[in-house]
């Protein structure tokens, strides 16, 4: 969360000024609408000015406990728990402005696409970010993890073909024994594709855990489902992948 937490609060114009009360309106709005959960707890809101070395309240409950009484209140509590008022709400997003956050946090991920040599990777992650800037959330995370996994595909049959191949050949788990070419990677499910990385040495323990996670979203937003994507679900997505996948295995 500190990432995108920095990155909501970078965005927001004259956030020097604020009051602590006001930074933690604005975290339990971070928290609710860009995170997209339902309510904010007291800890999640210190988390935040912790991540943004910022100086946590003294009692950041108290605070809360203050926006129920104001007039009009600014909070609803919910089994412990708060998240903004309709108003409140709307008048945040209304201050903050969709549209520059957007053209912030696709400022982010141009810059990542730089970081890319020319080619084929690079014209890929183009378009998964334009998909982002229009607002196509689910189709930018599906094409971010495409790219990523045809990357270490490429990567392994450049480098790594040898050690792959000796964890696969002692996986019973799957039908093929051996690969060497793109399309024999398709008949390992991606599950066991990360299992075999890991145990071959081709990717840390961290980076499993990271494809292990991000195979995780991409699941929930490759089908129907209730899941709100947000824009900060898809920058941290995109970030992690592209930072310790992509870059840090080049072909």
């Amino acid at each position: 969360m500190n990432d995108a937490v920095n990155r909501f609060y970078n965005s927001i114009e004259d956030v020097a000024s604020q009051s602590q009360s006001g930074l933690v309106e604005l975290f339990v709005y971070f928290i609710t609408v860009e995170l997209g959960q339902e309510t904010a707890i007291p800890k999640q809101i210190t988390d935040c000015f912790e991540a943004c070395d910022l100086t946590v309240p003294a009692n950041v409950s108290a605070r809360l406990s203050e926006g129920l009484k104001a007039k009009p209140p600014k909070y609803i509590k919910v089994k412990g728990a708060y998240k903004l008022q309709r108003h409140m709400r709307e008048a945040l997003s209304k201050k903050l402005g969709a549209e520059t956050v957007t053209a912030q946090t696709s400022a982010t991920l141009r810059g990542l696409e730089h970081k890319l040599p020319a080619g084929a990777d690079k014209e890929f992650l183009k378009e998964a970010i334009n998909c982002f800037e229009i607002g196509a959330n689910r189709a930018a995370i599906v094409m971010t993890w495409i790219l990523a996994m045809d990357h270490l595909f490429a990567y392994i049959l450049a480098h790594k073909l040898a050690d792959f191949n000796t964890a696969l050949s002692k996986d019973k788990g799957v039908k093929i024994t051996s690969v060497s070419k793109r399309d024999d990677f398709t008949e390992i499910k991606e599950t066991k594709f990360i299992e075999l990385c890991r145990s071959a040495g081709i990717v840390s323990n961290d980076v499993r855990k990271i494809l292990d996670q991000k195979l995780g979203t991409r699941n929930s937003c490759a089908h129907p489902s209730g899941v709100t994507v947000n824009k900060s679900k898809v920058i941290d997505f995109i970030e992690d992948l592209v930072d310790n996948v992509i870059l840090k295995f080049p072909v």
